[in-house]
């Protein structure tokens, strides 16, 4: 009787326990709900597009110091480290055999001066008694000592001229303005004319040159956006400088020259652009990262979150249809804005893009698409909630 009773209860616990999984689980086949997925509009805008392109410091002038004249440095007459102005001593070489060749060169002059007076007399008086004192070849001889005595003058006058300037070559000075370095010369040192060490080094800061490296594909490709109409040229390229230490240069920059020939080992142009540099924050040889601002394309501006990127190079990105449904598209990109990918084809004004809930989507797999948005720091929000 008892074991009867016990054998009815754990019947009854079984089918309530099935009854129980049979009611939470759904029947086989039941359809599930459409997914929900945020969305943002597209909508064609104009959009400023720019490059971002590697570049390198140069000095706007740097002058190698070097001597015109021999002797033995008696003072260095500058602070390493200081601005000069151009004309700036910065050193004295021994003036004595320099002062010695002024004097000779003086006296030579002094010579060819006293003979001129003295062959001009003899020239008027020889023309002065020809044909009666004096034969014509008196006064030729006389002509050609005048001309001999105005020519010794007038190398004399060059010679100490040349003695002169000489003389005043022993004070070696700037030629330019700029910051002088480390002497790399002593007192007492010999120096000689034109010799190929430098006795210093002068650079120029301010303004300073950036040379960017553009590649020369890229350039071809915007050079035929622009016959398309597809890009509009700014009058003047803007330009924007960030520094290793990834602070943003205060000044922007002017185009100066773009060389005529590309690198044949990196396959890239030369550009160069002038900047202001009054606090020589940028060094000759620092390596910078510039933005250029190319003009502006009408395009839309796809969240980069909201994409994959193929091997090909080839972007992808969801968009919810009006039927309701997910389909992917597919597009190439013309460079980046900010923390979106700049694209002219593949969209349309009005298309749904999928930002959020892409885990697990398909093409033609039922969504519920609600409108989001996304702020700068890449964060979405519902669009009633931000409100």
């Amino acid at each position: 009787m008892i074991a009867s009773r016990t054998a009815s209860l754990v019947a009854l616990a079984v089918a309530l326990m099935t009854g129980m999984a049979g009611a939470q689980t759904p029947p086989s086949g039941a359809a599930r709900g459409p997914t929900k997925v945020g969305v943002i509009e597209m909508q064609l805008q104009p959009v400023r597009r720019s490059s971002t392109v590697p570049g390198r410091a140069v000095a706007f002038e740097q002058a190698n110091i070097r001597p015109r004249v021999g002797g033995i440095v008696t003072e260095i007459l500058y602070t390493p480290g200081a601005e000069l102005a151009p004309g700036t001593p910065m050193f004295r070489l021994d003036r004595t055999q320099y002062e010695a060749a002024v004097e000779t060169a003086r006296a030579a002059l002094a010579r060819a001066q006293a003979t001129l007076p003295v062959a001009v007399a003899t020239l008027e008086r020889a023309r002065a008694l020809e044909g009666s004192g004096s034969t014509r070849a008196t006064v030729e001889s006389a002509e050609a000592a005048a001309a001999s005595a105005r020519a010794d003058v007038q190398s004399a006058e060059a010679a100490l001229n040349v003695a002169e300037t000489e003389l005043s070559w022993t004070v070696v000075t700037s030629p330019i303005e700029g910051i002088a370095g480390v002497p790399e010369v002593s007192v007492g040192d010999l120096v000689t004319a034109g010799q190929g060490d430098a006795l210093a080094t002068v650079t120029r800061l301010d303004p300073i040159y950036v040379d960017m490296f553009e590649p020369s594909a890229r350039i071809l490709s915007i050079q035929d956006q622009i016959a398309r109409g597809e890009l509009k040229p700014d009058e003047t390229l803007e330009v924007k400088l960030t520094l290793e230490n990834g602070q943003t240069h205060a000044s922007g920059g002017t185009l100066v020259a773009p060389s005529v020939t590309v690198s044949p080992t990196t396959g890239t142009q030369d550009i160069r652009f002038r900047f202001d540099n009054p606090d020589h924050r940028i060094l000759p040889g620092m390596f910078l990262r510039g933005e250029v601002v190319l003009g502006t394309v009408e395009a839309f501006l796809v969240p980069q979150r909201a994409t994959t990127l193929g091997r090909d190079g080839t972007l992808s990105a969801w968009v919810a249809t009006a039927e309701g449904k997910a389909e992917q598209r597919r597009f190439e990109a013309r460079g980046t804005h900010e923390n979106a990918w700049i694209v002219t084809s593949g969209l349309t004004a009005g298309d749904r893009l999928i930002i959020d809930g892409l885990n697990g989507l398909r093409d033609g797999a039922a969504v519920e698409p609600v409108p989001v948005t996304i702020d700068a720091m890449g964060v979405v929000q519902d669009v009633k909630a931000a409100n």
